[in-house]
């Protein structure tokens, strides 16, 4: 009697488990569970890696480069609703992760490091960024960003985050280099602006438009880091003079001074936080270049008044500027002026 009670309860456990899969636990051929998404090029994670969704409002954050600015960070944190926060980048570590997890509530901050062209194709790379609420490029170089991410699933993903699910998209330095629909890829290496004013044609001197990123607010405009630091004030002149006369456009340039960062809400309206100055400059299509070829100086005067400039101080916080028109809101920490060239020589005229 025991043995048989014995038999049937092997019997009604083999039972279930035929119901339950059909397969032997035990049999190395049996169904194995679901795997969970592998988190690619992942270079580290702080706080709860199970993604949330939050309520975001869309930003754009230029920084210059430098110290991180705090603010900034702030700012694009408030605007997550306290999600997902992801870095990206091509060289470097997970420094940003405890940097930017202690300053705000956010349910994670993760680091990718995304230094191919295969690794961009990567169907979960490519998820992890369209899971972010918030999402920050890290400085390096430009042409990796350009020659690794440009026309990959990143781009699309980043794309997707700037145009349809509306987070707040920061970069600094070489991460805000290309932000702008125009921008300096710096493949054949960084251009100074005395190289630039000689010859605007220089070797240096690789620009890309309408094939990279699509920020709002962004379309018109080329940027700058490091700006006053590195004296970068004719190359920037340089790369304006180019888009107008390669692909005649009238555009305009946002550049930024280091430990400095531009806040492009919703609206188009531009905050300038950190420590230093951004210059806003803005061209004029009756205004062209009299003299921009290839190994010829550039001259660009049209009587001291080629390009107008507005430099707005971080130190003041309730002046803001709307990137669509380039107008200040008002005169609180403003500077206003003209930059011309002259035979490669670079003149400031004030009003």
């Amino acid at each position: 009697m025991r043995l048989s009670v014995i038999i049937i309860s092997i019997v009604v456990l083999i039972s279930a488990c035929s119901k339950k899969d059909n397969r032997n636990p035990f049999d190395p051929g049996a169904p194995k569970p679901p795997e969970q998404p592998t988190r690619s090029a992942s270079i580290g994670i702080v706080g709860d890696t199970a993604d949330v969704q939050t309520v975001t409002k869309s930003g754009i954050v230029i920084m210059g480069g430098g110290t991180d600015v705090d603010a900034a960070f702030q700012w694009m944190i408030e605007r997550s609703g306290g999600g997902d926060v992801v870095i990206i980048r091509a060289t470097g570590t997970d420094a940003y992760n405890s940097y930017v997890f202690k300053l705000g509530k956010v349910n994670s901050v993760e680091t990718l490091k995304i230094d191919s062209r295969k690794i961009a194709e990567d169907d979960n790379v490519a998820r992890i960024i369209k899971n972010a609420e918030l999402l920050f490029i890290a400085g390096g170089d430009q042409a990796d960003y350009v020659n690794y991410w440009k026309g990959t699933k990143v781009m699309a993903a980043i794309n997707y985050l700037l145009t349809e699910k509306k987070v707040p998209v920061g970069g600094t330095s070489a991460g805000a280099a290309i932000l702008g629909n125009y921008y300096y890829s710096a493949e054949r290496g960084s251009v100074t602006s005395a190289a630039a004013l000689s010859n605007p044609y220089v070797n240096e001197i690789t620009l890309g438009k309408d094939d990279f990123l699509q920020a709002p607010f962004l379309q018109n405009i080329i940027t700058d880091q490091h700006f006053s630091q590195r004296e970068r004030e004719g190359r920037a002149i340089a790369f304006l003079g180019r888009i107008m006369k390669d692909w005649n456009k009238t555009p305009n340039a946002i550049a930024v001074d280091e430990k400095t960062a531009v806040c492009i809400d919703e609206t188009g309206m531009a905050t300038v936080v950190g420590s230093n100055k951004a210059f806003f400059l803005k061209t004029d299509a009756v205004k062209k270049p009299e003299v921009f070829a290839a190994n010829n100086p550039i001259s660009w005067n049209n009587e001291g008044k080629a390009i107008q400039v507005s430099a707005i101080a971080a130190s003041v916080s309730n002046n803001k500027i709307n990137v669509n028109t380039f107008s200040p809101a008002n005169s609180n920490g403003l500077e206003s002026f003209w930059w011309s060239v002259v035979s490669g020589n670079l003149i400031l005229v004030r009003p």
